[in-house]
């Protein structure tokens, strides 16, 4: 790394670096007419140096100007940095995300002897953080002889960002052993450990400490502490803090209504973003969601109507979560109107939405339309690759999904888990078993992607449809994890199709033992028992079904009609309408006949 950076710096011209040199100070003599001192001179060229430094890191553009060269001409020309270069220094590799460079960087702070100085030891374990590498941060903090308080907050900060909450709560606990005391971002990182562990217990004893030790809780910690709360599965604590705390602004309000949401509790998210004295796109971004994930269409369209004419119009994270919603739910009209707001207000020009849209027009069964914006997508990144494969195999266009998927890979786009999710079951639906097995073993070898339950269960289905029983079953007993209902449920109905009794027998007891409650099982291994005609087993399963008051989930559909989707159960009158629906299929009826 050294040897190339120092082919670079040959290569470029000397002069680029002349502001280095003290003859670039003569304007300062001349307005002075007191000859700078050599400290003059030293400190003007590493303010200098520093700068161009500093300038690298903010333009972002660190590939045609590397900052380390300019760190070692200054070296070159004799120049000693301070804790200031290093700062800049580090800074601008991390946007560059240049772990080597900056390992080089490390060693110069230890050799110019700025190891010990906390803001420098601070840029270290940042860059460090930010590249993910945790091990290293926490030997930069293990080697500072008193790390101060900023210090131990980064430390457990970093904890925190990279999903280490253990560490992070066993890293406070030494902290308050030294006598450290938090201060409120230092005690918001602990809370937010505590909520990552999702230990309410751990939750109020943080909430417990900060309350007697004194320190100020403002609108950050406040909001903290109730999302901690709601992660730890209890809205009455979260929502009893709301109350009692002073610190009560708008991120406080937007956090108590998320959680609200979050635990199903749309009435009191109602009722609170309501109350708020002031709201902003982000309130009604969250009541949006909430409306639409119950199927209060109309709710969440009136609300998106009302953000058109106030002083916050809706922004792309607001037509995200709308699209998202109506997908989940199937909402057609809903989401085409969505999509002729998008295009009525010039707002989708980088096509930025366009995988909302193909996800949320292939879930709603327009998969037409969906092909219509992808082919005229400017934006063919990862996204919108995988929301059309996925949507493609989803409804059983199995061969247009795979040529997209070899068109992904001609563009030099690498899949993620989704997307082979998508191919798999592309190939599973289209009875593909050699190219499934293919993409399947090329996860790994080919893209570096590790097998999930998905994929596990993908693969389970495609060999189960095309009879290979014993390598499903093997498959199924290799793999990583245990499997779940869905993987055993697939391996038993290929069982009944093909009759297949002893690891028919297999399936059902492993799915007895993760729901003994659901009838499923049962039934499919007794028309397993009754195809071999062995109908004293298909019977007593039967019986035993009946004697325990096994009872299958009634089917469910639905329809969406003027923005509202109605859904309706088996054997089920709860719906306003009911005796006018059936008024109406008596006639259907009668006209049919």
């Amino acid at each position: 790394m050294r040897a190339c950076i120092q082919q670079r710096f040959h290569q470029l011209p000397h002069t680029r670096f002349s502001f280095l040199h003290p003859p670039r100070i003569h304007a300062y003599t001349v307005e002075n007419p007191t000859a700078p001192s050599r400290e003059d001179y030293a400190y003007a060229n590493v303010f200098l140096w520093n700068t161009m430094i500093r300038k690298q890191a903010e333009n972002g553009d660190i590939t045609r100007d590397p900052p380390l060269l300019y760190y070692i001409q200054g070296l070159r020309t004799g120049l000693g940095p301070n804790g200031q270069t290093f700062m800049y220094l580090l800074k601008a590799l991390v946007s560059g995300k240049n772990v080597n460079e900056g390992e080089e960087v490390h060693a110069s702070v230890v050799r110019t002897g700025f190891a010990s100085r906390e803001f420098v030891s601070g840029a270290l374990l940042g860059f460090y953080v930010a590249n993910g590498f945790i091990g290293q941060a926490r030997q930069v903090f293990d080697e500072m002889p008193q790390p101060g308080l900023v210090l131990w907050t980064l430390m457990i900060m970093a904890y925190v960002c990279l999903t280490h909450p253990g560490e992070a709560l066993e890293l406070f606990r030494t902290m308050r052993g030294v006598s450290v005391m938090p201060d409120m971002v230092a005690v918001a990182a602990v809370v937010s450990a505590s909520g990552l562990l999702g230990d309410l217990g751990i939750a109020k004893t943080i909430h417990c400490f900060i309350e007697k030790s004194g320190v100020e809780v403002d609108a950050f910690v406040s909001s903290t502490l109730i999302n901690t709360y709601g992660e730890c599965g209890s809205l009455t604590d979260a929502y009893r803090f709301f109350q009692e705390t002073a610190m009560k602004n708008t991120v406080v309000w937007n956090t108590v209504i998320h959680q609200s949401l979050e635990h199903n509790n749309l009435d009191l998210g109602k009722q609170l973003f309501d109350s708020m004295p002031e709201r902003d796109v982000a309130s009604c971004n969250s009541m949006i969601r909430g409306f639409a994930n119950v199927g209060q269409y109309e709710e969440a369209l009136a609300l998106f109507h009302d953000m058109e004419i106030s002083v916050f119009r809706p922004n792309t994270l607001t037509l995200l979560s709308t699209l998202s919603a109506w997908a989940s739910h199937g909402a057609l009209e809903a989401g085409a109107w969505i999509h002729s707001y998008v295009n009525n207000n010039d707002l989708n020009r980088d096509g930025s939405l366009d995988s909302s849209l193909i996800d949320m027009y292939s879930k709603c069964g327009d998969i037409a339309k969906a092909i219509q914006i992808f082919e005229e997508s400017p934006r063919r990144d990862l996204f919108t690759w995988t929301s059309i494969i996925c949507g493609l195999a989803m409804h059983g266009h199995e061969k247009k999904a795979l040529c997209y998927f070899s068109e992904m890979n001609e563009s030099q786009v690498s899949p993620d888990e989704v997307t082979m999710v998508g191919v798999l079951s592309a190939c599973a639906h289209a009875g593909l078993i050699e190219q499934g097995r293919r993409y399947f073993q090329s996860m790994e070898k080919v893209f570096g992607l590790v097998p999930k339950l998905e994929h596990y269960g993908c693969m389970v289905d495609l060999l189960g449809r095309m009879g290979c029983l014993k390598e499903a079953y093997d498959l199924i007993m290799g793999m990583p994890m245990e499997a779940n209902e869905i993987i055993w449920g697939s391996f038993l109905s290929a069982c009944r199709v093909y009759n297949n009794v002893e690891l028919g027998e297999v399936a059902a007891r492993r799915l007895l033992e993760l729901d003994p409650r659901d009838p499923w099982g049962r039934v499919m291994l007794s028309n397993i028992y009754a195809e071999e005609a062995k109908y004293d087993r298909s019977m007593g399963l039967r019986k035993e079904i009946k004697e325990k008051g096994l009872k299958k989930s009634p089917g469910c559909s639905s329809i969406e009609v003027n923005g509202s989707v109605h859904g309706f159960l088996v054997e089920d009158n709860s719906h306003p309408c009911y005796n006018e629906i059936n008024s109406m299929l008596e006639k259907i009826e009668k006209l049919m006949n």
